[in-house]
C-alpha cells in the first residue's frame, strides 16, 4: 500500500465493461459495488472498459448503471470522452493512473492502492487483468493469474476438480482446431457423448458465463446450430450431459482465518425458461430460495465442497460454487466463479446476507482482503 497520512483513505479504481459479451452485466455488477463502497472510509476512481478495449473514466452513477426496460448498460454510454483514455502503471515503483485525450497534456489522477475488478468473462475473470495488475505491483480484488484462468475455463477446471476428488458431471471438449480441421469428426465425437450420455446435452461455450452462448441440445437436429451459437462466444466448447436434481449455489468468502461459505441457495426451475439462462437470470429476475431447504448434513456437504473447489482452484477473495444435488443424494460440482455477479438479485450477496454479511460488509471484507495481500508469488 502507498504511504498515507492518516487523513487519507485507500484510493479504489472499480475496473468494469470489458471486450466480453458479459459486458452489460458487468456495468450492472459496478454500479452495485460502487453503490456500496463506504465513502468515508475509501476514495473511489470508476474506470471503465468499452467493448473495444479502450480504458475511460466514467461518471460515479451507480443509478445509471441498472437495467432499465430491460435495456442494457454499457461503458461508452457512461464515458464524458468519446476519445479520452486512462492508463494504468506498468511501473511496479508507482501506482499513478494517468488520463490523456488527444492534444492535450496528460493529467495524473493519482495512485492507487487497490484495484476490485467487476470484469466478467474473457479479458477479466481470465487471469489477463490478474496478470496486469501484478506487473504493476497493484493489489486488486479476487483470484490471481492461475486461480482465475481455471475458473473461466470450463474444461481445465473440470480437469483440477477431478484431480482433487471432486465429484463433477460427464462431459466432452472439442477443441478450435477440431472443428474446424476435421468438423465430422468433431461431431462425432458430440454423437457418440450422447449416445452413452442420452438426449439432451448442454452445448456451452468453455470460456464463458452468465450462461452466454449455452443451448440446450434435446435432439441430433439442433446439434449445428447449438455449436455454431456457443463458438460464436468461443471458439472451444463443452458439452455436457443433463444431471437431473436440485441446482444448489454457495458463495464462499475469504476472511482473516482463511475461506468460509455461506448458507446455500436453491435456483429452482424456472418455469418459462428451459433452463436457468441469461433472460431468467438477468432480465427476467429469477429468483433463488436463500437458504436452501436442505437437510442439516446436506448443507454441511455442499458447505465444505464450496471450500474444497475453492482451495482446489487456489482461488482467493471469493468464489461461488454452483452444484446439482443429484436424486441419490450426492452433490455434483457444476463450476465455480471467481468473479461472480454482484447486480442487486445476484446470489453470491443474498447468501452472504443470510449469514449475516450485509452487502457493504461484503464488499469492505473483499478490499480488505486484497490490501492484506502482496502482489507476486505468495
Amino acid at each position: 500500500m502507498s504511504s498515507e497520512t492518516p487523513s487519507q483513505k485507500p484510493r479504489v479504481a472499480v475496473v468494469f465493461g470489458g471486450r466480453s459479451s458479459e459486458h452489460a452485466i458487468s456495468v450492472v455488477t459496478a454500479g452495485a459495488v460502487l453503490a456500496a463502497i463506504d465513502r468515508e472510509k475509501y476514495d473511489v476512481l470508476p474506470i471503465g472498459i468499452t467493448t473495444d478495449g479502450r480504458w475511460v473514466l466514467t461518471a460515479d452513477a451507480p443509478e445509471r448503471m441498472a437495467i432499465t426496460d430491460r435495456k442494457l448498460p454499457n461503458v461508452a454510454e457512461l464515458s464524458g470522452s468519446a476519445e479520452g483514455t486512462v492508463v494504468l502503471p506498468v511501473d511496479p515503483t508507482s501506482r499513478e493512473v494517468v488520463y490523456s485525450e488527444p492534444g492535450t497534456t496528460p493529467k495524473v489522477l493519482g495512485e492507487v492502492d487497490v484495484v476490485f475488478p467487476v470484469l466478467h468473462g474473457p479479458y477479466g475473470e481470465d487471469g489477463t487483468l490478474q496478470g496486469l495488475l501484478e506487473l504493476s505491483g497493484v493489489p486488486y480484488v479476487g483470484s490471481g493469474v492461475l486461480a482465475s484462468a481455471v475458473g473461466q475455463d470450463k474444461d481445465y477446471m473440470k480437469r483440477v476438480f477431478t484431480s482433487f476428488g471432486l465429484p463433477v458431471g460427464p462431459y466432452e471438449v472439442v477443441r478450435p482446431r477440431e472443428w474446424e480441421q476435421a468438423p465430422a469428426a468433431a461431431r462425432k465425437k458430440i454423437v457418440d457423448f450422447a449416445g452413452e450420455h442420452g438426449w439432451p446435452l448442454f452445448v456451452k461455450p468453455a470460456r464463458a458465463g452468465s450462461s452466454m452462448g449455452i443451448t440446450k441440445v434435446d435432439a441430433l437436429s439442433g446439434l449445428d446450430a447449438a455449436v455454431a451459437e456457443a463458438r460464436r462466444h468461443d471458439p472451444k466448447i463443452i458439452v455436457e450431459s443433463l444431471l437431473t436434481g436440485r441446482e444448489i449455489e454457495c458463495g464462499v468468502l475469504e476472511f482473516e482465518d482463511g475461506p468460509r461459505a455461506s448458507v446455500p441457495a436453491e435456483i429452482p426451475p424456472v418455469s418459462d425458461h428451459s433452463f436457468y439462462d441469461f433472460e431468467a437470470k438477468y432480465i427476467d429476475s429469477a429468483s433463488g430460495i436463500v437458504p436452501a431447504p436442505l437437510a442439516e448434513e446436506q448443507t454441511a456437504r455442499v458447505r465444505e465442497l464450496a471450500v474444497a473447489a475453492f482451495e482446489a482452484a487456489s482461488c482467493e477473495g471469493l468464489v461461488r460454487a454452483d452444484f446439482f444435488l443429484q436424486e441419490n443424494g450426492e452433490f455434483v460440482i457444476n463450476e465455480i466463479n471467481t468473479l461472480p455477479g454482484f447486480t442487486p438479485i445476484s446470489m453470491y450477496p443474498r447468501m452472504w446476507q443470510e449469514s449475516g454479511v450485509s452487502y457493504p460488509e461484503l464488499v469492505d471484507r473483499l478490499i480488505q482482503a486484497a490490501l492484506r495481500r502482496s502482489t507476486g508469488l505468495r
